[in-house]
């Protein structure tokens, strides 16, 4: 406790106490023109130690006085510190650091104090009033500086690690991924975002995009504006998908986008977001399955990919599609069609039926039909819809992609799961930590179209996918900059 009040008392006096070892003249005693002033500590200490008058003192003799015996040059600053308790010694410290900043000192190595003074000899050196500042030996704190971030490296800088990003924006949601490559076919996300944005809302009734929802999803995009702009990023591809491609007003969004974000947002056809899934989700199909059916179920459209596996599976999974579709409703769609809030079970079969018959003018749906419902064929799907079922069966308290990602499921947990959330009220699915509000009217209309794949392709199996577009943009960006290949042999690289 004592040295504690001892150690308050010497914060308390610090301000004065380092002012006068670092030569300098608090602000309240400045001197007034034709005032006065009192010989300094060290003149007054050097008159009482040799009975000269300090007026009388020659420079040399006053600056040796000065500076206090040679020994060690001891520092009164240090001494301070040291006597200190130890927990307080740092706040004495950052005290000493914000007086000298304060006062236009700098910490300089005694070395370097040393060659100052030799050049200053001969040159006047003088403080603001006329008279030769005295030489303080301080020790060496450093001066506080502003914190920088370090500098990004520039595109093909040797050692840079490739950066890039993938945008998302949906008929419901708005998705942004950042990742670098690690290993052969895989990267690691450094950044992410998603919102939900219903940016088709009402879509369906009007044919055009409304202004409130174009208002949410132009303020998501400004958050994903800002996150790339803090990168440095080394591809990226930024993609809309159906409400934008079927809306009357969609290019104009478009514009509206990259006025107010600068993101250049591009339009893909249904192919390309066929594709795109396909190479986001490949690396959840079973490499023992001869034949799987991935499906996309989004806001407004849910893209059908058939893959034929029976000659093995090769790394770029889009080329085993032998064929595909793009169904022209979603959970937004559909369910602004026929009501998500309250679905009553003649509501809910109408609803299956409706995506069946968009099924069945499908051309190429028979083109497994040797493997539909086998053993060696499974579903694989990819959506709010397909991650909402995994989570009620696990019965999440709070959803976590890490066990959802991949997670199988048997047709039997599939009926029941359906079964059970149509089965319940809005209120119900509500409260459920894997839907919530935000997808409480839409996830009845995803079951519906999900129920509709399973009749036109029956499976066992199904594989659950929480990825999808962006896994697939930043995977066929990677793969087209060769990221991943091989490299040099070391005495075949270039030295730079």
């Amino acid at each position: 406790m004592i040295h504690e009040q001892q150690g308050r008392a010497t914060v308390r006096h610090l301000g004065s106490d380092l002012a006068a070892v670092l030569g300098r003249t608090p602000a309240d005693e400045t001197p007034k023109p034709g005032e006065s002033v009192q010989p300094k500590r060290g003149d007054q200490r050097a008159a009482a130690e040799t009975g000269v008058p300090a007026g009388k003192l020659s420079k040399r003799q006053r600056r040796r006085r000065r500076k206090g015996p040679s020994v060690g040059h001891a520092d009164p600053v240090a001494k301070v510190l040291s006597d200190l308790p130890p927990g307080l010694s740092a706040k004495v410290s950052e005290a000493e650091r914000a007086l000298r900043a304060r006062s236009g000192s700098e910490a300089v190595p005694p070395a370097a104090k040393g060659r100052r003074r030799r050049r200053g000899r001969g040159r006047g050196r003088a403080g603001a009033s006329g008279t030769a500042a005295p030489a303080v030996h301080t020790p060496a704190v450093a001066a506080p500086s502003a914190a920088r971030p370090a500098p990004l490296r520039q595109a093909g800088e040797p050692g840079r690690q490739p950066t890039y990003a993938a945008l998302d924006l949906g008929t419901n949601n708005c998705r942004l991924l950042i990742a670098v490559p690690t290993r052969p076919g895989q990267f690691r996300v450094i950044d992410a975002f998603s919102r939900i944005v219903r940016l088709g809302e009402g879509l369906g009734r009007t044919g055009s995009l409304a202004a409130g929802a174009m208002d949410r999803a132009v303020a998501a995009l400004e958050i994903c504006s800002q996150k790339l702009s803090a990168r440095e990023i080394s591809g990226a591809r930024l993609i809309a998908t159906e409400a934008c491609r079927s809306a009357a007003n969609g290019a104009e969004f478009i514009e509206r986008v990259q006025r107010d974000t600068g993101l250049s947002l591009e339009i893909v056809t249904r192919e390309t977001e066929a594709r795109l899934a396909v190479s986001g989700c490949g690396s959840l199909v079973d490499r023992s399955a001869k034949g799987a059916v991935l499906f996309d179920i989004g806001g407004g459209s849910t893209e059908i990919a058939l893959l034929d596996l029976r000659r093995g599976a090769s790394r770029r999974l889009s080329n085993h599609i032998v064929a595909w579709t793009s169904l022209p409703v979603g959970v937004v769609t559909l369910a602004e069609r026929h009501g998500g809030r309250d679905v009553p079970p003649e509501v809910f079969e109408r609803m299956i039926r409706e995506v069946e018959e968009m099924i069945a003018r499908f051309p190429g749906a028979n083109k497994l039909a040797d493997l539909v419902g086998g053993e060696g064929f499974h579903l694989l799907g990819t959506s709010g819809t397909v991650t909402t079922l995994a989570g009620v069966q696990l019965e999440l308290e709070r959803y976590d992609r890490r066990q959802v990602d991949g997670l199988w499921l048997a047709a039997p947990d599939i009926d029941r799961l359906v079964g059970r959330i149509a089965g319940w009220s809005f209120e119900e699915r509500v409260a459920n930590p894997c839907i919530g509000s935000e997808r409480a009217d839409l996830v009845l209309a995803g079951c519906a179209i999900l129920e509709a794949i399973r009749r036109v392709w029956p499976a066992k199996t199904l594989r659950v996918a929480d990825r999808g577009l962006r896994e697939g943009l930043l995977t066929e960006m990677m793969v087209a900059d060769g990221v991943w290949r091989r490299p040099a042999p070391t005495s075949a690289r270039q030295t730079v």
